[in-house]
């Protein structure tokens, strides 16, 4: 039996349809950008946040069309396993949840590039909701986790601080954690990881602060990149 003509005029296993690679690429736009704000409404990620959540819809369109194409003839699928064992990526994934979207994405495109469109926005949305509703159930009963940026100028006696700042901040805070010191002539720079149980907390450890150490200044910074104190 003669191979099927394709679009391009060559031969494939399965027809080549533009029409039906346009119509799950623009379901694939949708999904991406429901991706994309869901990243940037509920993920935790300090850093490279608008960054991230403008390359999801990049991965999720182009793994609907590699996955297209690549259906419709079984010597291409045999080409890009080749093609795709010498690419190396560069771009740091600093966090498991940046990881995880990034699977989301390249999942969807999976699945509308294979053309199973129902199950894979079925499945994409249930994934989403449950994610929103783990990670609001996890912030009622967790508190809330907080970066303190703390700058102190130098001191006459040139006594280290730290455990004095220590002392303070474990005095409002369930747990903190250091997580950068930098000393220098001019003074000392440090970030701590707060575990806090509710935001009310956060005037009085600034109060105690400012009463310890007069010339500190003092940035509350959550999860979401969003300024507090």
């Amino acid at each position: 039996m003669p191979a099927e003509l394709d679009f391009f005029g060559g031969t494939g296993d399965a027809p080549f349809s533009v029409t039906e690679l346009l119509l799950n690429m623009a379901i694939g736009m949708v999904m991406a950008l429901i991706i994309r704000w869901h990243f940037l409404r509920f993920g935790s990620t300090l850093s490279n946040r608008d960054e991230l959540g403008g390359v999801l819809p990049f991965v999720l369109l182009t793994t609907v069309l590699i996955i297209t194409v690549v259906k419709s003839s079984l010597a291409l699928s045999l080409g890009l396993v080749g093609a795709l064992s010498i690419v190396r990526f560069r771009t740091p994934i600093k966090e498991p949840e940046e990881l995880a979207y990034l699977f989301l994405s390249i999942a969807m495109g999976l699945g509308l590039g294979a053309n199973q469109v129902v199950a894979t926005i079925s499945a994409g949305i249930f994934i989403l909701v449950a994610m929103a509703a783990i990670k609001r159930y996890n912030g009622r009963e967790g508190g809330k986790n907080l970066y303190l940026s703390i700058r102190l100028p130098a001191n006459d006696s040139g006594k280290c601080l730290l455990d004095d700042l220590n002392a303070v901040i474990s005095q409002h805070v369930s747990s903190s954690d250091l997580r950068r010191f930098d000393e220098r002539s001019s003074g000392l720079d440090a970030t701590y990881l707060l575990d806090i149980a509710s935001t009310a907390s956060l005037a009085p450890l600034s109060n105690d602060l400012r009463a310890r150490f007069p010339d500190v200044t003092i940035t509350f910074l959550d999860q979401n990149g969003m300024p507090g104190i």
